[in-house]
């Protein structure tokens, strides 16, 4: 039985985290899906500002920026590395396509709302950060139809300029990362 509204979006934000496959596959080939997609980003944003409230109203607005910028920049990079600088020969994708997946793969950012948390906040952070990035290369994998080690050297490109972004909005509102 195939869910649907919210119910649809929690299902495949759980199973993004999971690294789910026919998640990501499904995500890939539902045009329907990039408004959820933008949904999961912006969940995903608040949580991460909420957590960052130590900072202050700086790092709420920040955090905010950081996320949603920062994944609009990546899925650009990727899609343009993926399939323009070092498309493997069965590479089909689309920027839409590579936004659904690099947005769902954003799922267990929402554990960042735990950042507020003393010591325990940064530890997480951590981990989170490093489950995302294990996500965003299943998403790019799916999407831009290519090996994985193929798809890690786009990921790696691509989080240079998003490292960029996030720095200087960083920088601008004078907040740690």
């Amino acid at each position: 039985m195939q869910s649907t509204g919210s119910a649809a979006i929690v299902d495949r934000m759980i199973g993004a985290a999971k690294l789910d496959i026919p998640t990501y596959e499904a995500i890939e080939h539902d045009e329907s899906a990039t408004p959820s997609a933008v949904v999961v980003v912006v969940m995903v944003a608040i949580a991460g500002a909420i957590g960052g409230l130590d900072e202050g109203g700086r790092g709420l607005i920040a955090g905010l920026l950081i996320t949603i910028i920062g994944w609009a920049v990546f899925s650009a990079i990727a899609y343009f590395v993926g399939t323009k600088l070092i498309p493997a020969a069965t590479t089909q994708a689309t920027i839409p396509q590579i936004l659904r997946t690099t947005g769902f793969a954003q799922a267990p950012g929402l554990l960042n709302v735990l950042g507020i948390i003393p010591v325990l906040g940064s530890v997480i952070a951590f981990v989170v950060g490093i489950w995302v990035l294990i996500t965003s290369i299943v998403g790019l994998r799916q999407a831009l139809d290519m090996s994985t080690g193929r798809t890690i050297a786009v990921a790696l490109i691509s989080v240079i300029p998003y490292l960029i972004v996030a720095g200087t909005i960083a920088a601008i509102f004078n907040i740690g990362m």
